[in-house]
């Protein structure tokens, strides 16, 4: 069977990874490059911590375990960091919240921890104490963090040892459906590709390639801006102070993977601004109080005197080379997945969420099973195309 996956990030990556593994033929089509768009400025934190209806919680957690069933069983696997997710909030209405989440995590059986101030100063020595309050900081020890580039790469290349062809810079333009079914997927280079099925991995471009079918997927993404400092030391090797992801009240941070760490607030994210011909920045001093909120967290972040910026010329003290990325976060209407083949299109399946990064590997394999004929209804029944249609539309 020859099965078209539009898009290579994770998602694309995993749908592919897992149709190649079941002897599917897969052409993997990307408009710019593999890992290229959101999967390349996503905070890639798995977890299922969250207030989610039940399926939801249910589909993020088995997204969770399936992380950590490849992390096994791949010699050498560097990309999965299941290193835990330290949180706690402001203000006694913030709180109150808190307890409530957890309370709720907690009768779902999700593995959850209240310590103490002394406690996560033994988990993270480089934190400083006095910006932690004296207790209700709450553990998740299962949750942790992804490498999406390297996961990508290991995926893509498993899947190019079982025949796949991955196409970059070619985006899809056309999808025609000849009278005897399939697809004919038209590129931008004017290649034409004969399918027996497609699958939608685009990401924020998802409702486009919908159109193309015919079918009107309702999105409404977000921009979100990532900070990734240089690393703090000589070498990439060496350790930062930070040794999980940390949620903290005007912070939130883990390591990179490289020997900086990534950054991000829902106070960036607002700083975003957009100029009159479509130019995105974000404003500078947004990013230092984002950088300044980390080094106040993590002091051993701070560079050292006379250290340098991305350009090699001398900065203000406490200024960090850094890197600012804008990510487009593909969210369907609701928040929910939209997963699974379409009931008027069964030969056309879509493979669209937020966090891919918690859920590629799962529901990417729930994806290709039924590309495959396979049932996984059950599974995927919360997740229909349908949902969005009008009664009795």
């Amino acid at each position: 069977m020859t099965v078209v996956v539009v898009g290579a990030g994770v998602y694309g990556a995993a749908v592919t990874a897992s149709l190649t593994e079941r002897g599917a033929h897969v052409l993997l089509v990307e408009a710019a490059a593999a890992g290229g768009g959101t999967s390349g400025a996503t905070f890639a934190w798995t977890n299922s911590s969250g207030r989610h209806p039940r399926p939801y919680h249910d589909l993020r957690v088995a997204g969770m375990e399936a992380h950590r069933r490849l992390a096994a069983a791949v010699p050498g696997s560097d990309w999965y960091h299941e290193s835990g997710n330290l949180e706690w909030v402001a203000g006694d209405d913030e709180r109150e919240k808190l307890r409530t989440r957890v309370a709720g995590l907690v009768a779902r059986g999700y593995e959850t921890q209240w310590l103490s101030r002394a406690e996560v100063v033994a988990l993270e020595p480089g934190i400083a104490p006095d910006e932690l309050p004296a207790a209700e900081i709450v553990f998740f020890p299962r949750e942790g963090w992804l490498e999406p580039a390297r996961l990508i790469g290991h995926l893509l290349a498993s899947s190019a040892a079982r025949g796949a062809e991955l196409v970059t810079g070619d985006p899809v333009t056309g999808l025609e459906i000849p009278a005897g079914g399939g697809f004919s997927v038209r590129l931008a280079s004017g290649r034409r590709i004969a399918a027996e099925a497609v699958v939608n991995c685009a990401g924020p471009q998802a409702d486009e390639i919908a159109r193309l079918a015919g079918l009107d997927l309702p999105m409404r993404n977000t921009r979100g801006v990532l900070v990734r400092t240089a690393p703090t030391a000589p070498t990439a090797a060496a350790a930062v102070p930070v040794s999980r992801v940390v949620r903290a009240p005007r912070v939130h941070l883990r390591p990179d993977g490289s020997g900086g760490l990534l950054l991000h607030s829902a106070e960036i994210d607002r700083a975003l601004g957009t100029s009159d011909t479509g130019e995105i920045s974000v404003a500078p001093s947004a990013v230092e109080e984002l950088l300044e909120a980390g080094r106040t967290l993590y002091p051993g972040t701070r560079p050292a005197a006379g250290a340098t910026d991305a350009a090699g010329t001398a900065g203000t003290a406490g200024t960090a080379a850094h890197s600012v990325l804008v990510g487009e976060r593909p969210i369907p209407t609701d928040g929910l997945p939209v997963l699974g083949r379409v009931a008027d299109l069964p030969r056309f399946h879509f493979a669209v969420s937020h966090s891919g990064a918690t859920l590629c590997l799962h529901a990417g394999d729930l994806v290709a099973a039924e590309v495959l004929g396979e049932d996984r209804g059950e599974a995927l029944a919360a997740f229909r195309f349908e949902r969005f249609r009008p009664p009795g539309g």
